[in-house]
């Protein structure tokens, strides 16, 4: 088996999971990472290193944070690295032909979907928004679209009742990794090559990125939609609502069967179980909240002293 040459490229942490199991259980070498530039971030608007570059520093391997990969200097660069394929995971940049085709086994992406489902930028959280019982990983052969290259390698997993974006990511980069692993090691093999399978295109949707808008909470909505879209803003951009002029952040929360004919986003109840508030259809039951400028914490905790800011009656979302 051939041991490949390995250009990585990803940002985030999930990326970062996928190229710590690469080093740690491949035979295969990471000649060099491409990340995105460090950017401001928190109330100090620091410059922050993304988990990638971190890792990629602390290993010793070379670090490249072009701006773009569309200049003639940049691609060359890639060209002088000689590898054999490219491999790339939540990198957040474009790659153009030009950089598709410079190593000779092109450049492979891990998505975190069950291609052609949820093409694009945000596929756990949509997944999870528009209540899917099942999503996966998808190895493909990049080509010029977004995300409609072909699929190498697809591996589901189930969306269990209480998976929020950062549970099911956690899922998704360990199932990930492994089908890379799996498929680095296919390409490896000159008898045993991965085979290509195109997508259906007509079964494309799209996982537009998230706008922090989204995340407040519209009562009209069914308390179920309601549940999903908890799930799905945890823990970013994290669903919100009003209280007169604050804001509540909802961490956790979950539908409840509880048909009423109160105005929707009042409080129905509350208590040291949560609060109850009416939605179009059923109830939704607030259990960790957060006000503005307080930790997070549960409904009782957040009950001792400021009970009266929750009775029955209030109304969220005005």
């Amino acid at each position: 088996m051939q041991r490949l040459k390995i250009i990585f490229a990803g940002t985030p942490a999930f990326a970062a999971e996928h190229l710590r199991v690469l080093l740690d259980q491949s035979r295969h070498e990471v000649v060099a990472v491409y990340t995105q530039p460090d950017r401001p971030s928190g109330r100090g608007k620091k410059l922050t290193t993304g988990a990638v570059k971190a890792l990629a520093l602390a290993e010793d391997i070379p670090v490249y944070q072009p701006l773009s990969l569309k200049d003639g200097a940049t691609q060359q660069q890639i060209a002088d690295l000689n590898a054999d394929i490219m491999v790339v995971v939540a990198y957040g940049l474009i790659l153009p032909k030009s950089v598709l085709t410079v190593p000779p086994l092109g450049c492979i992406n891990v998505h975190a979907s069950l291609l052609p489902r949820w093409r694009g930028a945000a596929p756990i959280q949509r997944a999870i928004e528009a209540g899917d019982e099942q999503t996966g990983i998808t190895i493909m052969q990049m080509d010029e679209g977004l995300d409609t290259g072909p699929m190498l390698n697809r591996v589901p997993c189930t969306i269990s009742e209480t998976d929020t974006a950062a549970s099911l990511q956690d899922k998704l980069a360990a199932s990930g990794a492994a089908a890379l692993l799996k498929t680095l090691d296919a390409f490896a093999d000159p008898g045993n090559q991965p085979i290509a399978e195109q997508q259906d295109d007509a079964l494309a949707t799209y996982a537009h990125k998230i706008t922090k808008q989204e995340a407040l909470l519209d009562w009209h909505q069914p308390a179920q939609m309601l549940d999903y879209r908890v799930r799905a803003f945890h823990p970013v951009p994290v669903a919100f609502t009003t209280l007169g002029k604050d804001t509540l952040r909802i961490w956790q929360a979950n539908a409840v069967t509880y048909p009423h004919q109160a105005a929707v986003g009042s409080i129905l109840y509350c208590d040291s179980k949560g609060i109850l508030v009416a939605c179009h259809t059923d109830s939704l039951l607030l259990t960790e909240v957060q006000l503005a400028g307080k930790r997070r914490m549960t409904v009782s905790a957040l009950l001792q002293g400021r009970a009266a800011m929750f009775a029955p009656g209030t109304q969220l979302g005005i």
